[in-house]
């Protein structure tokens, strides 16, 4: 695989689009290792916790679609329902992109 050289940002803004539609693994060599303590400010932390709690919801899907998401999991090694959280995510971050363009 060819490390894909990471780009000079004129702004943060810049940075922030530049990875919301890029993976860090794919310039992982290139990231520098933090040695400066740094701390959220409280009420960041609160929002950062609300929004990462999980609510349970019911969705119908095909069994063929069940079985076709295990077997993609299994070959990913993770669980079938990480995989379709994901999968989820990834929409949702497209078409998010998708409306803000």
């Amino acid at each position: 695989m060819v490390a894909k050289k990471l780009p000079k940002f004129r702004s943060r803004e810049a940075e922030a689009r530049f990875w919301d539609s890029h993976s860090l693994a794919d310039y992982i060599g290139q990231m520098k290792d933090v040695t400066e303590l740094f701390t959220f400010a409280p009420e960041l932390v609160h929002k950062i916790q609300e929004g990462s709690k999980k609510k349970m919801i019911s969705l119908r899907l095909a069994g063929w679609e069940i079985e076709r998401s295990k077997q993609i999991a299994k070959a990913k090694h993770i669980p079938y329902q990480a995989l379709l959280r994901v999968w989820i995510d990834e929409g949702l971050r497209r078409e998010t992109r998708h409306d803000l363009a």
